[in-house]
């Protein structure tokens, strides 16, 4: 009787409860309930005058964790003192969308936990299927990139050495040593429509990640470097002044520069119906030059980025084969060096002596056309126009990280990215705004580790440390919110970056090998020793 008279005096709460609450609706019909900026005043204000979150709607759709008049008490007790202070204000007190809790793991512990995800045992290949096998096991990028990238591979690398997996890094190399014996050069990646173009060449800089001393192993290794070499060199026997061949352009005074190139002039497979739109775009010019354009661009692995259109704006004006890229430059000195360094340990001089001329010569042709004293900075050549690109991007570094520039042009390549170049979250890619993922706003792991390491190169400490440590904030904060390692970041406002033809991906391998490196080479930036 007793358990009977408490159940029925909960019932009759709830019934009191259910027929205030009818009550209140019916007073309040005519009466619209309290909105954010109702109850959150000066707070709201603050919060989306000052663009905390990238879209207003992100902070009126928050849920609360307290009372708002709690909240709102301790907002006037304390004003947060900056944007920053602000954020972690907001985060504190709301459950905002699309923001994960608390990351269960700091940054680091996270991306070596994340290696074994990425990791891809041999396969073999599959008649009528697309993937190209390899016989030892690699990593890939993650999201929609299920196979092995080319220039991705060497960022992921620094990333897998900082992080003790020294065999994965060995087998990887030898991942690409076996394409170059298959091929003649490392592809795009291992995909069958990704055969007809390469990438940025960085397995030269690769080999002196390995800790492999096997006289035999350096040999192969050597053999293909000098194969692959003689890939993005072809264009030698048929280039004229006026006339590339392939990747081989040659200059006004005779010299050799290269560019990027693909052997197809068609529509990408994996880009297909794109490259048609923007073919369709370009009126007095054949559709397979915009489709050699595309794919150049492709193997660029900037694609897509102002550097290659002709208005500096627009896909459909893109010319990547009549640029002469900074960047692709200081790595073919790079491979050159390399290659002049592994005779000479080899015991073959001439072979020495013949490279390291190429690469005197070629350090000269970089330093002649693609350095622009008055501005500054190094730029990308026209080929038509026979003159600097006007426009300045992150590839301005490459010669500080490949050693072309003079300490001269490094100090004034250093100021320009200072001023210029240096944002609240890391290193621009570029200034200008297109819509495309290689511009503004965004920021590239692969291009802060090669702005890092130049400046440091040079004795620009200072400058390289403030880079990391935006980019590692960038980074570990989007981690924190997200849960989530990504392809690419808004660099102006620390968030995920945009644009370009896919949605940006998550895993990610260069991000995570870029930011374990930088970490394992600046441990007081560890975010988890932060006070």
């Amino acid at each position: 009787m007793e358990f009977g008279a408490v159940r029925l005096s909960r019932v009759s709460s709830v019934r009191r409860v259910c027929l205030a609450f009818i009550a209140a609706i019916a007073l309040g019909a005519n009466q619209a309930p309290p909105t954010p900026s109702e109850l959150y005043g000066d707070l709201f204000v603050e919060v989306q005058e000052r663009r905390i979150f990238g879209d207003n709607k992100t902070f009126v759709d928050a849920v609360p964790l307290r009372a708002p008049e709690q909240i709102m008490a301790d907002y006037r007790a304390a004003p947060p003192a900056d944007a920053e202070a602000l954020r972690a204000f907001v985060l504190a007190n709301f459950s905002v969308p699309g923001i994960a809790p608390t990351a269960p793991l700091a940054l680091r512990e996270h991306i070596k936990a994340l290696w074994p995800d990425l990791v891809r045992q041999p396969r073999k290949e599959v008649e009528g299927g697309s993937l190209i096998a390899l016989p030892l096991p690699y990593v890939v990028p993650g999201g929609r990139f299920r196979e092995i990238y080319y220039w991705d591979t060497y960022f992921t690398m620094e990333g897998l050495r900082a992080d003790g997996e020294a065999v994965l890094v060995d087998n990887m190399i030898d991942d690409f040593v076996s394409l170059i014996e298959r091929f003649g050069h490392v592809p795009n990646g291992t995909r069958t429509y990704y055969v007809s173009r390469s990438q940025p060449p960085f397995f030269a800089l690769t080999l002196d990640l390995s800790e492999n001393t096997d006289p035999v192993v350096i040999a192969r290794r050597l053999a293909a470097l000098r194969t692959e070499y003689a890939f993005w060199t072809k264009g030698e026997r048929c280039a004229t002044k006026g006339s590339p061949c392939e990747r081989v352009v040659v200059m006004p005074d005779g010299s050799i520069l290269n560019r990027y190139w693909d052997g197809r002039d068609t529509p990408r497979d994996e880009s297909f119906a794109e490259d048609r739109a923007t073919a369709a775009e370009v009126e007095g010019e054949p559709a397979e030059k915009v489709y050699r354009n595309l794919r150049a661009a492709a193997e660029s692995g900037w694609d897509f980025s102002s550097r290659w259109f002709a208005d500096g704006q627009t896909l459909a004006t893109i010319r990547t084969t009549d640029i002469v890229p900074v960047d692709l430059n200081s790595l073919l000195y790079a491979m050159e060096m390399r290659i002049a360094r592994g005779c000479r340990e080899a015991g073959d001089q001439a072979c020495a002596d013949g490279f390291a001329a190429r690469a005197s010569a070629r350090r000269a042709a970089i330093r002649k056309y693609l350095w622009v004293d008055g501005e500054a900075r190094y730029a990308d050549w026209s080929r038509l126009e026979n003159r600097p690109i006007p426009g300045l991007t992150a590839a301005t570094l490459y010669p500080l990280f490949t050693g072309v520039a003079t300490p001269d042009e490094a100090g004034k390549v250093a100021r320009t990215t200072q001023e210029r170049l240096v944002a609240p979250g890391g290193l621009r890619t570029s200034l200008v705004r297109t819509g495309q993922q290689w511009d503004a706003p965004n920021g590239w792991a692969p291009l802060q580790w090669i702005a890092v390491m130049g400046l440091e190169r040079y004795g620009h400490d200072e400058l390289a440390r403030q880079i990391a440590s935006r980019w590692i904030d960038t980074v570990d904060r989007t981690y924190r919110e997200t849960g989530k390692m990504l392809e690419k970041y808004d660099v102006e406002e620390k968030k995920p970056g945009g644009g370009g033809e896919y949605p940006t991906q998550d895993g990610f391998g260069w991000t995570n090998g870029v930011a374990s490196a930088l970490l394992e080479k600046y441990p007081g930036l560890d975010p988890a020793d932060a006070p």
